[in-house]
């Protein structure tokens, strides 16, 4: 006998072979020729309107030619060119595409919606030092000490003044003024010189707050460098990496990712500031691998809230050595550029609550 899902699935079929038969008709396609230059000439007007009139529409065409081939993003031109005034509007559009909520500025209260916020009214100085991997090293050298610094084997401007027989067998190249643009090198025997030169000289000329969307915009005024750093390692290939969500200077969450440098696949787990395991995460699938309480873990803690004292929200990711040798590994403001999918859905919003916005959340109930 047939049941009630078998005649819903059967609903559904029906109504897609009828929106089928619709959009696949001679007079859809009419309609929809028709209508097309109208619909193409006022969406022309309001881009045109955006971009601050016909010498914005100049600008943006020029930078859309030179940077869509490097950044491989066709929305790069368009966050570079886009006047401040319309950061508001664009970045809510932006939001509401990437993500399944609405974005109310004026009473955010997940943690996404929150970061969005903070993008626009956070102290953008500050962001921007500690966002960049070079400078940031003098601000954690006076906070917490020289020792939390992963050993600095030299900086440069551009690729070509690299001095690789200076360099040892293994080490890290980090463009500073990016997220994700690093080399590995375990072996400077089978390092890819040329591969790497392509890399970091088109790295070199992108900033990286256009990049993903979304006004990330801690990058944009940081001069682009290149890094080599100490190669960190423990057994198995696998760096121990805790990333600490801090908030007013307290740390609430701590992340730890496996198998992100080794050939396991990547697992996520979230614990709290004793090490009890969360049941939420981002991005991956819930999992519960076994991951052993560290041995530094109250140090690591004090170290982060030192670090992240005065910021709403900052996530202080440090790593650890098998020997138990702390080291700094970076601040980040936008952690997936401030849209990770929560898995629940609502630790979207119990994050959100541990976020405190100045003027937002001091307002009283009821305030516009």
């Amino acid at each position: 006998m047939p049941t009630e899902e078998s005649h819903a699935q059967r609903r559904v079929e029906l109504l897609e072979n009828e929106l089928q038969a619709v959009y696949g008709s001679s007079s859809y396609k009419i309609g929809r020729a028709v209508t097309w230059l109208p619909r193409a000439l006022r969406g022309g007007v309001a881009f045109a309107r955006r971009m601050g009139g016909a010498a914005g529409v100049l600008r943006y065409w020029r930078a859309w030619r030179k940077y869509t081939p490097l950044s491989g993003k066709k929305h790069y031109a368009y966050w570079m060119c886009l006047p401040p005034q319309h950061y508001e509007e664009a970045l809510k559009e932006w939001f509401e595409q990437n993500s399944d909520e609405e974005l109310d500025l004026q009473h955010p209260v997940t943690y996404n919606q929150k970061a969005q916020w903070l993008k626009l009214h956070d102290d953008l100085k500050m962001r921007t030092l500690l966002s960049d991997k070079y400078l940031v090293r003098d601000w954690v050298k006076d906070k917490i000490g020289e020792e939390y610094l992963i050993p600095l084997l030299g900086v440069w401007d551009r690729f070509d003044e690299i001095d690789f027989d200076a360099l040892p067998d293994k080490f890290a190249l980090k463009a500073n003024h990016g997220s994700g643009w690093n080399i590995i090198v375990p072996d400077k025997a089978k390092f890819d010189r040329a591969d790497a030169k392509r890399k970091f000289d088109t790295w070199m000329q992108l900033n990286y707050a256009y990049m993903m969307g979304g006004l990330e915009l801690q990058y944009r005024d940081i001069k682009p460098r290149i890094l080599a750093e100490q190669y960190l390692e423990n057994e198995g290939g696998e760096l121990y990496d805790y990333k600490f969500f801090c908030f007013d200077g307290k740390v609430h969450y701590i992340k730890y990712v496996c198998g992100r440098y080794n050939d396991r696949d990547e697992q996520m787990v979230f614990f709290d500031r004793d090490w009890n395991r969360q049941k939420f995460n981002y991005i991956v699938p819930y999992t519960e691998p076994d991951v052993p309480r560290p041995q530094n873990l109250e140090k690591m803690i004090q170290l982060s809230e030192t670090l992240s004292a005065g910021f709403p929200c900052v996530r202080v990711d440090l790593y650890q050595l098998a020997d138990g040798t702390i080291q700094f590994g970076e601040m980040t403001f936008t952690t997936y550029g401030g849209i990770p999918e929560w898995h629940p859905a609502s630790a979207n919003r119990m994050m959100g609550d541990l976020i405190h916005l100045p003027g937002i959340d001091d307002a009283p109930a009821g305030t516009p």
